[in-house]
């Protein structure tokens, strides 16, 4: 919504002005509420809890990257492994135990982020680093407004790019609005860039 709900909401405004559209933050994978239908449309990157029988399209390609407040420390100089690892970090979590591929690349170089606090969501994690020496690891292009006018910088680490699909349940796909929605949201994600 940070990013690409402003374009969303505009065409939406444009083609269907009675349409009003409702943003939830999601708190955990289960695929619970597009089976019961509380939920239309979900975005996310697909792992093995989301449901067998849920419909994906991928949206966009994103990746993490390190965000510093401006004038942080790390702005100065390469940002090392060991530089980065000895910087407080926020940590992004929906769960407190749950590990991020960022910690997992660490501790397979035997190194560990020195985490100070944990927040729920990219958009506190963010409010936090600007204004103190955390530092974040984010998704680029999910979080690039939230991060304007900040510095952010490649992690020295070797983490795989992933994909942020659009997830909704089967019993959707042949709704014209429905498909008229999922269009909206792909076009202002920008989903043409993977073709």
């Amino acid at each position: 919504m940070e990013n690409f709900g402003a374009a969303l909401l505009a065409r939406i405004a444009q083609e269907a002005p009675s349409v009003r559209l409702h943003f939830l933050h999601k708190l955990d994978k289960d695929s619970g509420p597009m089976r019961d239908g509380s939920v239309d449309l979900e975005t996310g990157v697909v792992d093995k809890a989301i449901g067998p029988e849920v419909r994906t399209q991928a949206l966009f390609r994103d990746r993490y990257i390190g965000v510093v407040r401006a004038g942080h420390p790390l702005t100065e100089g390469k940002v090392t492994l060991a530089r980065f690892a000895a910087a407080e970090h926020v940590h992004i979590s929906r769960r407190d135990n749950d590990k991020k591929p960022v910690d997992n690349a660490l501790a397979a170089l035997g190194l560990e982020r020195k985490v100070t606090t944990t927040v729920g969501g990219f958009s506190a994690a963010l409010a936090l680093v600007r204004a103190t020496d955390l530092v974040a690891c984010v998704h680029e292009r999910h979080t690039g407004n939230l991060y304007a006018g900040m510095h952010s910088f490649d992690i020295p680490l070797a983490i795989a790019p992933f994909t942020v699909s659009l997830l909704w349940h089967p019993r959707l796909d042949g709704d014209i609005a429905h498909r008229w929605l999922r269009g909206c949201v792909r076009d202002a994600c920008g989903a043409e860039d993977l073709v």
